[in-house]
This record gives C-alpha cells, structure tokens and sequence, in this order.
C-alpha cells in the first residue's frame, strides 16, 4: 500500500512513537498542497490553513456538531483524531501475534490517519477559527491490543464506520472543495478497509471487500451509508466527551 508521499520534507511521522503525535504543526505549505493535492479551491483552503493553529485542552464538556460545513468538518476531524488515535495505540503495543507485514503495514495506516486528522485541524482553524472542537479523549479499554483478532475486529469497526460515515455525510457539504477533499479522504479509508476485511476474511465469498454486504450489486454503490447521528450512535463508546450531531441530521 501506497504512502500519501505529502512532503519530501522528513518530519511526518514514521515511526510507532510519532504516530500518535500531532503531524508537523504547522503543516509545511508544500506538503500541504501536495497531500490536498488539487482543485484552485482546495489549494485556497489548505494554504491559508496551514499558517496558524488552535490548540485545545480535551474537556469532558459536549461536543456539538453545529448545522453546516463547519460542523462537517469538525465532525470529519473527530472521526479521524479517533481512528488516529487507535492506530497509534496499536502501533504502540503491538499485538504479540501480528503476522509478518502487519506491523509495518498498521505503521502505515497510523501516519495516514494522523495526516488526515491534522489536516481537518488545520482547515477548520483557517476556515472557521475559533469554532474548532476540542481534543476528544478515546476509551479503548474494551479492546484487547495485545491479541490480533481484537485488534483486526476493531481496525474493521473503525474503517467501515469511517467509509460509512463520509458516504452519508457527503449529501450535506455545500462548499464544492470541501466535497472534493472528503472524496479523496474516503477512497484512502476505503483502501484500509478493504485490506483489514481481506486479513480477516481470506477467501470468504460472503465477506471480501467488495461483497455485497458492501458494495450495492444494482448500483455498484456504497451499501450501507450513515447519517451523522447513527455514526455518532456507534462511536460514542470510544470517546470520553458526550458528541452531538443532532443539528447534522
């Protein structure tokens, strides 16, 4: 699997101990540009994002998805400071029966999250200073890290949610560039997903990744989108902080 290659300069984290740090803060303008990749809007964006950041102290106070771009993309960024989160967790104590590669490729997925995650930070902050979220704190006590299935059965929770969560939550971005982004970011989380379902289910016709438990067979479609409120229904275990996406629908 392909790294996102954002920089050629050498401070994204590689190894297990800085994956779970905060990506380069600020971002360096190049390797933002390269990494959001594209579109005159999407550069406008990234650019102005990456000369300042908020910094924020998790709390236990609400966390309210405000109706609008800006509560996607606050919504956007907890889902990924909770998957980056986990990976940095698994990168950092290693289940003891990973198999060759998985390591290395759990390595991999932790920078792209933790890439993702700083990314929304630094678009919020550019785009709607002041209304950024707060640091969310996770609780990953009912997953057992050191065994692999667990680890496996909650990298495909994640991944799946995660690719459900921007599918549904797609219909409700009216800023064009931001739409463009999500969509880039989607087609990553797909790929992870894809590769964590083929690690648990070798060969299985009923559960590859792109079985019709997935993948609509008339439509060839995302089966199973999520509206924010269902998506935050089933993340709410993992994070300390009360979420509310109400006003996203």
């Amino acid at each position: 699997m392909p790294t996102p290659t954002p920089s050629g300069h050498s401070a994204r984290p590689t190894s297990p101990a800085a994956a779970g740090q905060p990506l380069l803060m600020p971002i360096k303008r190049r390797s933002f540009f390269m990494y959001a990749g594209a579109t005159a809007g999407a550069t406008a964006l990234v650019l102005a994002g990456c000369k300042k950041d908020d910094n924020t102290t998790p709390t236990s106070s609400n966390v309210t998805f405000v109706a609008g771009d800006v509560g996607i993309l606050n919504y956007a960024y907890a889902l990924e400071q909770l998957e980056a989160a986990f990976y940095a967790q698994v990168v950092k104590t290693p289940a003891a029966d990973f198999q060759t590669g998985e390591l290395a490729y759990f390595t991999q997925v932790a920078t792209h999250e933790a890439i993702h995650r700083d990314f929304f930070k630094a678009a919020i902050n550019r785009d709607a200073s002041g209304q950024l979220i707060q640091d969310l704190t996770p609780i990953f006590t009912s997953i057992d890290f050191t065994k692999r299935a667990t680890v496996l059965a909650a990298a495909q929770a994640f991944e799946d949610t995660g690719v459900q969560a921007y599918n549904g939550a797609g219909a409700l971005i009216k800023n064009a560039a931001y739409l463009v982004l999500a969509g880039k970011i989607v087609s990553v989380e797909a790929r992870h997903a894809a590769y964590i379902r083929d690690l648990l289910y070798p060969g299985d016709p009923n559960n590859f990744f792109a079985g019709d438990n997935q993948v609509d067979p008339s439509s060839g479609l995302d089966k199973n989108p999520l509206k924010p409120s269902a998506v935050v229904a089933a993340i709410q275990k993992y994070v300390v902080q009360p979420l509310d996406a109400s006003q996203l629908g």
